[in-house]
């Protein structure tokens, strides 16, 4: 045999060679697929921040969970837009928000639902204010949030709203006049609902007999209930959050002190506290803008959608993230937003477009103002036999 005979036999072979192992090596894989194909919709780059873990967890799973249900049915109807929805645990503290802001910015995020609470929201939203990052905040209420920050909107009531409102529901609807109000004078949330809530209760000649205040660190609320009690209060307002309320709840129990417990949307989750013996619970009024039991088909739809994802009863916190999702889809659609534009491109247009456009959501009807306040109706929910159920029903 030849010298190039014998060449071209060994390339043969080595060829050969070559080709059995590429087919051992990835032959008798299946080809990977793109993760998502996209076709011809335009990728908007949500990110959701709010606590996954810590002492807030149940508003920031929520929130979590009630944005993610919005993008999959964005995403399943094939529209104008796919959602990418990604979310950051800031465990309810404003320094590590501050992190996964700056985390969702490197993974390219043009716009943010959040952050869930109102401390890492302040702190958040003053830095995403020098960057032109456009906010939606699904529940921090406070106006400092908005404060001298064009780029910040809420789709919950502001504080003085829920105060204002509270008041005059008890007023409408003829519930006790004789009132007692426990909040917690080192958070801008309780304080900001307290202070509209005085000041509207005295304008309706409602009574309030008892004021006392805790702190974060409150574990014993026996001075704060023995207060309410001896004052004689009929009602006890307590805009505050879930966690404090469950322990007052308890103590009021313990002394057998059983007044009407009226409450704002920070108590919503208190069904959720492991280990809370719902029966304390019993009768309690919420002021929300979201009701579970809600006949209309875009409730029951969410809620049905909720448990078989979810597991368990979305609470408003879980609806207001639902709706904040469709309400930066639209802005978007009125305001052009392209895949390839950058979260400070993308702001001013939001910003006018949240003022222009009108979404019909679970939460109600939401209209913007350049305050970035959100104008919707209120309504109350009661606590009965373990859920929450519409006050007249």
């Amino acid at each position: 045999m030849s010298t190039k005979a014998r060449n071209i036999i060994i390339a043969v072979v080595a060829l050969a060679i070559i080709a059995v192992a590429a087919w051992l090596i990835f032959g008798n894989k299946p080809a990977e697929k793109p993760a998502v194909d996209t076709g011809d919709a335009i990728v908007l780059k949500i990110a959701h921040i709010g606590p996954l873990t810590g002492p807030a967890a149940v508003y920031g799973n929520a929130t979590s969970n009630g944005g993610q249900i919005a993008a999959d049915e964005i995403n399943a109807a094939g529209g104008k837009f796919r959602i990418e929805y990604k979310t950051y645990d800031d465990t309810h503290d404003a320094e590590i928000a501050l992190n996964c802001y700056n985390k969702a910015m490197d993974d390219g995020a043009q716009m943010i639902v959040g952050t869930t609470t109102t401390s890492p929201c302040i702190a958040v939203s003053a830095q995403a204010a020098k960057d032109r990052t456009f906010m939606l905040t699904p529940s921090a209420s406070s106006t400092e949030v908005t404060k001298d920050k064009d780029n910040m909107y809420q789709v919950c009531f502001t504080d003085p709203a829920q105060g204002t409102a509270s008041a005059e529901y008890i007023a409408q609807n003829k519930l006790p006049t004789k009132i007692a109000v426990i909040y917690n004078n080192a958070d801008a949330y309780s304080t900001g609902i307290y202070q509209t809530f005085v000041e509207k209760a005295k304008e309706l000649n409602l009574e309030i007999v008892s004021e006392t205040a805790f702190q974060d660190s409150t574990k014993d609320f026996t001075v704060q209930v023995n207060d309410a009690k001896n004052a004689g209060a009929e009602l006890v307002f307590l805009p505050i959050y879930y966690g404090p309320a469950s322990m007052i709840l308890q103590t009021a129990a313990q002394i057998d002190y059983k007044p009407i417990w009226f409450g704002v949307d920070g108590m919503d989750g208190i069904l959720d506290i492991e280990g809370f013996d719902k029966s304390l619970a019993e009768g309690v009024l919420l002021l929300t803008p979201f009701s579970a039991d809600a006949k209309d088909e875009k409730t029951q739809k969410f809620v049905a959608t909720y448990k078989e994802k979810y597991g368990g009863i979305p609470n408003q916190f879980a609806a207001d993230a639902y709706d904040a999702v469709y309400a930066l889809t639209a802005a978007a659609e009125k305001a052009g937003i392209t895949a390839d534009m950058k979260a400070a491109d993308a702001c001013d247009k939001l910003i006018a477009a949240m003022q222009e456009i009108k979404v019909e959501g679970v939460t109600g009807t939401m209209t913007w103002s350049s305050s970035g306040e959100v104008t919707k109706t209120p309504t109350a929910v009661v606590i009965k036999n373990g859920v929450y159920v519409g006050f007249n029903n």
